[in-house]
């Protein structure tokens, strides 16, 4: 199944979260079992040969992605998460959106300097939380493969936040 077949499985709402914004609702190809294998042995095939040790999914939608891609990477899924959610000390990182300011955190024991990392998110936007993320891997002394997403919203310019990293999407919106 190609990508753009992939594509016609992602829902649009539109006016969610609220007025004038077109939400890519992802969980309509999720739940579609051969789309949801297809786009997860596509993603994956990209850093079969690349050493990953291990994948950051991002809170909430992240944590699908990075738990199966880890899984046909044969690695460890490490978690990004909103604050008082992980039990260790954590390392954390503050980000702008379009209505206020969020927190994301990683234990800082996740990883190691050096350590192979790819992060997984579901949809690229503006860039805010996969800078917010680098942010705090790059204090860890990550070395991070590439950011992997399932889909982007091109019009939004998010990999403009991301410049000096590798950045794939598997499915582009133009809208």
């Amino acid at each position: 199944m190609p990508s753009s077949d992939l594509k016609k499985r992602i829902g649009n709402v539109p006016d969610f979260p609220k007025k004038g914004i077109q939400f890519k609702d992802i969980t309509t190809l999720l739940s579609d079992p051969v789309s949801f294998q297809q786009a997860i042995d596509l993603m994956a095939h990209r850093y079969l040969a690349q050493g990953v040790e291990a994948v950051v999914g991002i809170e909430a939608r992240g944590f699908v992605m990075g738990a199966a891609l880890a899984y046909k990477l044969g690695t460890g899924v490490l978690l990004v998460r909103k604050p008082g959610k992980l039990p260790r000390k954590t390392v954390s990182a503050s980000y702008d959106l379009e209505y206020g300011k969020d927190n994301l955190e990683i234990h800082e024991d996740a990883i190691r300097p050096g350590m192979k990392i790819l992060v997984a998110d579901d949809v690229l936007a503006t860039g805010g939380t996969m800078a917010a993320v680098l942010g705090m891997l790059k204090k860890l002394g990550a070395d991070v493969v590439e950011c992997c997403f399932l889909a982007e919203l091109t019009a939004l310019r998010g990999r403009e936040r991301l410049k000096g990293q590798k950045v794939f999407s598997l499915i582009q919106f133009d809208d």
